[in-house]
């Protein structure tokens, strides 16, 4: 099996940008795809060139060749919105995955976690970034689709993820002021985020206690792929908080442990100890040596 991993960093963002330059075409276009995607309703030409900062002729043209592709479309009012090619180019993707495969393959084979709803998520910035999602048998009040975001210093994936990171990876992707909380429970400043890293790699699993929705109760863990100390994606299981019991918690973050183990295992990942789910990485033991400060 394959265990290329989807780079699914921004472009020209900081450290991580590209050593070669960009075709200045392709990226107008993607900012225009980007744009198209985030954006809750069809967007007037005007309120593109404005929020893109190009010129309304040559967002013209790439909009008419965007569409002509199927990659954007026209509505009646002149208003463009994503296409529909990009749904061919999401499937695509999910098929050609080799941790999404990972992911539907181990996620059917854990009884205890057949009710509950569980993620597959990767870092994407400063965000996580859901790549699938197998839905339980129980309502939940948050809606994890495909394709979604959440500040990852918010959520239990993105911890997870985090928390096997050395100290400059963490401070390049988590602002030292970190982003508006979701909930009034949601984390509120870099040392109580540093703190919680702290657990999640002591632990191996990583906890959003109502910190993206009231009620909800999230565990994640990381998943690793072969030669890689830094995970590459992290699977997480979401709980009413209210109905669940400290029995079947506990059985909850074994379960997610060993999905996220299991996932590991088949990107070809060494195993990460006798215990459930994976340790640590080397690259996560040079931040948790360094001490827990506002400043850091």
């Amino acid at each position: 099996m394959s265990t290329e991993i989807p780079d699914t960093k921004a472009p020209g963002s900081g450290a991580d940008a590209p050593d070669t330059p960009l075709v200045p075409a392709v990226e107008r276009a993607t900012r225009v795809l980007d744009h198209l995607a985030a954006a809750a309703r069809p967007q007037p030409l005007a309120e593109l060139a404005k929020s893109l900062a190009l010129p309304k002729s040559s967002l013209h043209g790439l909009l008419l060749t965007l569409t002509a592709l199927g990659l954007a479309m026209r509505d009646d009012r002149g208003e463009y919105a994503l296409g529909p090619k990009a749904l061919h180019w999401a499937q695509a993707f999910e098929r050609q995955s080799s941790v999404i495969a990972a992911f539907n393959e181990a996620s059917q084979a854990f009884a205890a976690l057949r009710e509950e709803t569980i993620m597959l998520a990767v870092l994407d910035g400063e965000d996580v970034l859901y790549l699938a999602c197998r839905p339980g048998s129980r309502a939940l009040g948050v809606n994890f689709r495909v394709g979604g975001r959440f500040p990852a210093c918010f959520t239990s994936s993105g911890k997870a993820m985090l928390a096997t990171l050395p100290a400059e990876r963490v401070d390049g992707l988590v602002a030292r002021a970190l982003p508006g909380r979701l909930t009034r429970h949601s984390v509120a400043d870099r040392t109580a985020l540093e703190r919680q890293l702290l657990a999640a790699r002591a632990s191996g699993y990583a906890v959003d206690d109502e910190e993206t929705a009231e009620g909800m109760h999230c565990f994640g863990a990381p998943v690793f792929a072969a030669g890689r100390s830094e995970a590459v994606a992290a699977v997480a299981v979401s709980l009413i908080k209210a109905s669940t019991t400290p029995e079947r918690e506990a059985e909850v973050v074994a379960a997610i442990t060993a999905l996220a183990a299991d996932v590991s295992r088949r990107l070809g990942a060494a195993p990460q100890g006798d215990a459930p789910g994976p340790k640590p990485a080397s690259g996560a033991r040079a931040l948790s040596r360094r001490p827990v400060s506002a400043a850091s």
